[in-house]
C-alpha cells in the first residue's frame, strides 16, 4: 500500500502493521493508555487492543484497499475498503496520535 508521506509515522506503522498481519507492531504503534473505538465499543490499554485485534482484526486476516486521506490533520481520518474474514466493506478510520504513538484508533462508516 502506498500512502502519502503527510499521514503520520504511528499511524504508517498502524497501515504496515495491517498489511504484514503483524498483531505485535499493530499493537506497539498505541500510547500505552491508548484504545481503538469499533462502531462504539471502547478497547483500552495493550491487553484490549491485542484481544479484540486477534478477535476482530489482524486475527481475522483485515485488509485495507483503496486507503486515502479523507481529513488531513491530527486527528487524521483515512477512508478504505475493509476486507479480510470479518467485516467487509467501506469504513473511516480516524486517528489520534501524540508523541509519535496513537491515541486512539477510532472506526466509523
Amino acid at each position: 500500500m502506498s500512502i502519502d508521506e503527510s499521514v503520520p509515522a504511528a499511524v504508517r506503522r498502524i497501515l504496515t502493521a495491517v498489511d504484514e498481519q503483524d498483531a505485535d507492531a499493530f499493537v506497539a504503534a498505541f500510547a500505552p493508555d491508548g484504545f481503538v473505538d469499533d462502531w462504539g465499543r471502547q478497547f483500552r490499554g495493550p491487553e484490549r487492543i491485542r484481544s479484540w485485534s486477534d478477535n476482530e482484526f489482524i486475527g481475522k486476516r483485515v485488509t485495507f484497499s483503496g486507503t486515502e486521506v479523507s481529513t488531513p490533520g491530527n486527528p487524521i481520518t483515512l477512508a478504505t475498503q475493509v476486507g479480510g474474514d470479518g467485516f467487509n466493506g467501506p469504513s473511516h478510520f480516524t486517528f489520534d496520535v501524540q508523541a509519535d504513538l496513537v491515541a486512539s484508533m477510532t472506526i466509523t462508516a
